[in-house]
């Protein structure tokens, strides 16, 4: 993982073309490719603290914190009013989990390991979890569409409408996600073979637990989350002020940006860890990290983003486009499906990055209204 390291060096080149070079493809390149190693390191260092705490206290951390450098990035663009960029970087999240870093992971160890074994309860509450945080965002979904067909407006691309009836479904069902995910960690705590929740670093993070040594100091882990938070928030503002511009020079859609390379930036260093620990193996660390990583985008960071939207004066809802509940809820399906039986081959891997390709290319071509896409 000494790539990611040599990676940082991204992160001034960023700087240099927001100041002087403000072109916006390369700021928005620079920017996405400078933060790959941000988000490790951040992750890495809420790794490096949840040892030195203890798994209990170390456990939450990595259940608030895992997804921090995606919630950052997501948090400066609700700041700016791109709601729709929000919602597709949290359908885009929840894919790649889902999708990507688990068919790669099924993929990878298999080829290595043939067939390869996992415990059939931590796929079963994971399954279920999520497909009841689908359900908290088909339901304000189907509510606004039959309120949109009753008036005789229906547009099902334009998920950024101005309705309380809406507003108020969604805070409400943004609570009982949250509160829902709260219990999860309860469980966690009470039923550890039994948890989803899993640590994500840079590198393998088995070893470091088995042993409970850490290889930075508190103050040096403190120092790395901060000046990791700092630098990706600056990036996070170079990236979302580009998205415009580029979208007019590429010709693709901001929903493809926002499903696609946005996720990627923020969680390729946890699709490493995951697929890493399959190639070793250890399955049910790799399913514990792309289970988890999804099930807290789901019922933790949408929902809380739900509510940072009122500090900003311009409310999120939980109405996503029928696109993305489809997309959502097959990938749900598919994902249970092959981890269901407590056993994992290559071909399952592929099968799902085969599924993975086939949403990434409906994305693609999707036009809507107002963008050219594809």
């Amino acid at each position: 993982m000494n790539v990611l390291r040599y990676m940082l060096i991204f992160v001034p080149l960023a700087f240099l073309a927001e100041l002087f070079f403000p072109n916006p493809l390369l700021v928005f390149a620079l920017s996405c490719v400078a933060l790959i190693p941000l988000a490790g390191l951040l992750g890495e260092a809420t790794e490096e603290l949840a040892i030195h705490v203890g798994p209990k206290i170390g456990g939450l951390l990595n259940a608030t914190l895992g997804n921090a450098a995606e919630l950052i990035i997501t948090i400066v663009a609700l700041r700016e009013g791109k709601i729709e960029l929000v919602k597709a970087s949290i359908t885009g999240s929840i894919l790649g989990n889902l999708l990507l870093i688990l068919g790669l992971s099924l993929l990878l160890g298999g080829i290595r390991h043939g067939i390869q074994t996992f415990d059939r309860n931590l796929t079963g509450v994971a399954a279920t979890m999520m497909m009841l945080s689908v359900v908290g965002m088909m339901i304000p979904t189907l509510f606004e569409l039959l309120r949109e067909v009753q008036s005789g407006a229906v547009d099902v691309f334009n998920t950024d409408v101005r309705d309380p009836a809406l507003d108020a479904l969604s805070l409400g069902v943004a609570a009982i996600l949250i509160v829902l995910y709260v219990l999860s960690l309860i469980f966690s705590f009470q039923k550890p073979e039994r948890g989803i929740g899993a640590p994500t670093g840079v590198d393998d993070p088995s070893a470091e637990i088995e042993h409970h040594r850490a290889k930075w100091s508190v103050p040096v882990s403190l120092g790395v989350l901060t000046v990791s938070t700092i630098a990706i928030v600056f990036l996070s503002e170079f990236l979302v002020g580009a998205v415009e511009p580029v979208v007019e020079q590429l010709g693709v859609s901001e929903l493809f940006l926002g499903v696609i390379l946005i996720p990627l930036v923020g969680n390729v260093a946890e699709h490493i860890v995951g697929v890493q620990v399959a190639m070793k193996n250890k399955m049910d660390l790799s399913l514990s990290i792309s289970l988890g990583s999804s099930m807290q985008i789901a019922l933790f960071v949408a929902p809380l983003l739900v509510f940072i939207s009122l500090l900003f004066g311009n409310e999120m809802t939980l109405y996503f486009s029928l696109f993305e509940v489809a997309a959502l809820t097959l990938a749900v399906l598919c994902a249970v499906q092959v981890s269901v039986d407590g056993e994992s081959n290559w071909l399952e891997g592929a099968q799902l990055l085969a599924v993975y390709l086939i949403v990434g290319l409906g994305f693609f071509y999707v036009v809507t209204p107002g963008v050219h896409g594809g």
